[in-house]
């Protein structure tokens, strides 16, 4: 019987509340479980002086987290998903995903002004390749810049006065208790979010039964399989976490259904559909609706993004 168990997260304020959330969850299915959390520094903490752009390394947030684990250092891995490379980081390794939080990009401004007060004169903050595509296709005369840091770092920069807005995933500032920045939530319509986001992803070695079927309690199946549609939706069109795609699915009335876009990086080029089965059918609705993109003309833009 397990006595004890070390997880393994980032530092970040954020990072450690999803890490808590775990621990918090294994001790009300078993009180006298000795949990402990180990923090440990990606490459994306230590390297703060460089965009994320899509040269970054797979992994860049959450690679050294799965070495402690594969070396058997910790036994679980707790990572956001969204950060989490679509392709099969090792055969030894299977995760359980948590009931998602919120799945929406935010708005935040220094002084309240919402998105559509913005123009080339104010600078919008954001380190992602999906926000800035999507944030130049809603207006082309906005001023982007790239921004590094956790989420109460980038909240300080604004506040300094480096940015006049910001936007975020919302899962992360409602975690933080900081929605009183947030100016105004971005639907689907406006900006799809990163495949996974808002969701948590605990990972354990494959050879640890008895912890997986403990981890198995605190899954979230709906969580987990639609997770798993937008990831297959962005490996299916070859892009990785920093690519401007984006990708929400959920299951109502007893339909599956998923939306998904890619974008050229000045925004000007989008290819966006939707997909809905019945939940009976076993079809993968991410890999079907990628395949649906690349027939109308999708992969010319991902061929662009390779050259680039």
């Amino acid at each position: 019987m397990i006595k004890s168990i070390k997880i393994g997260t980032r530092s970040s304020k954020l990072a450690l509340y999803q890490s808590n959330l775990v621990k918090e969850k294994l001790s009300n299915l078993l009180p006298s479980l000795k949990i402990s959390l180990v923090e440990i520094k990606t490459k994306g903490d230590k390297i703060q002086d460089r965009n994320l752009d899509r040269s970054i390394d797979k992994g860049f947030f959450v690679k050294e987290i799965q070495e402690h684990l594969l070396n058997d250092q910790i036994d679980i891995a707790v990572h956001s998903l969204k950060d989490l490379p679509v392709e099969n980081y090792s055969d030894d390794v299977t995760s359980i995903i948590l009931k998602r939080g919120n799945h929406s990009d935010v708005f935040l401004s220094r002084n309240k002004k919402k998105l559509s007060d913005f123009n080339h004169t104010l600078k919008i903050g954001t380190s992602s390749l999906r926000r800035k595509a999507q944030l130049l296709n809603i207006n082309s005369d906005l001023n982007i810049d790239d921004i590094r840091g956790n989420v109460d770092t980038r909240i300080s920069k604004m506040l300094n006065g480096e940015y006049d807005g910001l936007v975020m995933a919302a899962a992360g500032i409602e975690r933080l208790g900081l929605k009183e920045y947030v100016t105004e939530y971005f639907d689907i319509d406006q900006m799809l979010p990163a495949p996974g986001q808002g969701a948590i992803s605990v990972e354990i070695k494959k050879k640890n039964n008895e912890l997986f079927e403990m981890l198995k309690n605190i899954c979230d199946e709906e969580t987990d399989l639609c997770t798993y549609y937008e990831r297959s939706f962005m490996n299916e069109l070859g892009g990785g976490c920093n690519s401007p795609i984006g990708a929400y699915s959920f299951i109502s009335n007893n339909k599956k259904k998923i939306t998904g876009s890619i974008l050229s990086l000045d925004g000007k080029q989008v290819y966006k559909r939707s997909l809905e089965k019945d939940v009976s059918n076993d079809i993968n609705i991410g890999k079907l609706l990628a395949k649906d993109l690349i027939k109308s003309g999708a992969n010319e833009i991902i061929k662009k993004l390779t050259i680039e």
